[in-house]
């Protein structure tokens, strides 16, 4: 990669690193001042390059990844309050808000819908797998397994 193809290549490396930084240290108490230091850019310049480049403000990547991570530890079957400061929050209610108001359900939820859902897929896998798939592959006709109701 040239400099004369991306002239500005050097200062998105850097939002890169500090991205990954982010990515790193997300249970972490960490704030702008951590993350614009990893990048060697004022704070103000620092929001402006990485919300041109990822869409989103640092703070507002963070708490996508710190949410994304608590959604994986719920399905996991861990609990609310594990899940909350796992992930770097301080407190609950503050953390059942954001995962609110970006998932549009609170974690617990969330966290049950995933279990009965797990359960439903376990009892009768099949009905989870599109017609026309299923139909392509012989499932539906002629199946080899018998679905018990348990």
């Amino acid at each position: 990669m040239s400099s004369n193809e991306y002239p500005k290549v050097y200062l998105y490396r850097r939002i890169v690193k500090a991205k990954l930084f982010i990515d790193a240290h997300y249970a972490e108490k960490i704030d702008l001042d951590n993350i614009s230091d990893e990048a060697w850019f004022s704070k103000f310049h620092f929001i402006r390059l990485f919300k041109t480049a990822y869409g989103s403000t640092p703070h507002q990547y963070l708490q996508s990844v710190r949410i994304g991570k608590a959604k994986e530890l719920l399905r996991a079957g861990k609990p609310v309050s594990d899940a909350c400061f796992l992930v770097g929050f301080d407190s609950l209610s503050s953390f059942s808000g954001l995962f609110k108001k970006i998932t549009g359900e609170t974690p617990s939820s969330f966290a049950a819908r995933y279990q009965q859902n797990k359960q439903a897929i376990a009892k009768n896998p099949l009905a989870f797998v599109p017609g026309c798939y299923a139909y392509q592959h012989g499932w539906t006709e002629n199946r080899n397994f018998e679905e018990t109701d348990n």
